[in-house]
């Protein structure tokens, strides 16, 4: 799985001074450095180096300031990582390469070239708002077969977690979910009945969620852009 990659690399990143976190945006790994605006870095993952790993990579480019792809390093030394032609691809790409070891250690095979210019200033601007907004970094790079858990989708289950002592009026939960009114108006999810007038309840659904995902505490004030509405 993909997944045993997301820890060595993240761990790598962070060394490096960077804030990494998993599957955001699409991406299996994002990390950002300083502010204002900040280094983008994305890392793509995959249990061998291949073409599909390169073409996912080629797809994030325009996202961000540096790309890495990642695989786990072939335990005879025969993979593509021992391939010059592979490494040749990545340097004229303008990706750095890393190999992770059975262990969890992480070789730098190909470094990336000086930052890039940025081609896709909206795409690359999603990746920043996604990263600085989701709390905590909850799913690890790689995964597949589960939702993923964007900011956007936290928000909600705080409106849930509200919600599950029973109906309540939407500017009560604007004190601490200013995102509250558009996030049960638009009901992304099935979580959310209106009960009357500004007043909200949950639904079956949303009592299910809450039970997949406890809530410990409610979410703190953080207002949730628009555009974050393409993760979620």
């Amino acid at each position: 799985m993909e997944t045993s990659l997301y820890l060595p690399v993240k761990h790598f990143l962070e060394k490096l001074g960077f804030s990494a976190k998993g599957e955001v945006g699409g991406c299996d790994v994002v990390a950002l450095k300083g502010d204002d605006p900040p280094i983008v870095v994305v890392c793509e993952l995959k249990q061998a180096f291949n073409l599909e790993l390169l073409l996912q990579a080629v797809d994030r480019a325009g996202a961000c300031d540096e790309v890495w792809v990642a695989a786990s390093l072939s335990s005879r030394g025969k993979g593509r990582e021992s391939d010059a032609r592979y490494r040749n691809l990545c340097r004229r790409l303008g990706f750095g390469m890393l190999g992770v070891t059975a262990t969890g250690h992480v070789d730098v095979l190909v470094p990336p070239p000086t930052t890039a210019p940025r081609k896709n200033p909206k795409k690359r601007s999603r990746l920043v708002l996604e990263h600085q907004k989701r709390k905590g970094d909850p799913v690890a790079g790689g995964s597949t077969r589960a939702p993923i858990m964007t900011a956007y989708r936290q928000q909600a289950l705080a409106c849930a977690s509200a919600l599950s002592d029973g109906p309540k009026r939407v500017r009560e939960l604007r004190v601490d979910i200013p995102d509250a009114p558009k996030i049960l108006q638009r009901n992304v999810y099935g979580w959310f009945d209106r009960a009357e007038r500004g007043v909200y309840a949950l639904t079956k659904a949303g009592h299910a969620a809450l039970r997949r995902w406890p809530q410990d505490i409610h979410m703190t004030k953080s207002p949730l852009p628009d555009r974050d509405m393409v993760n979620a």
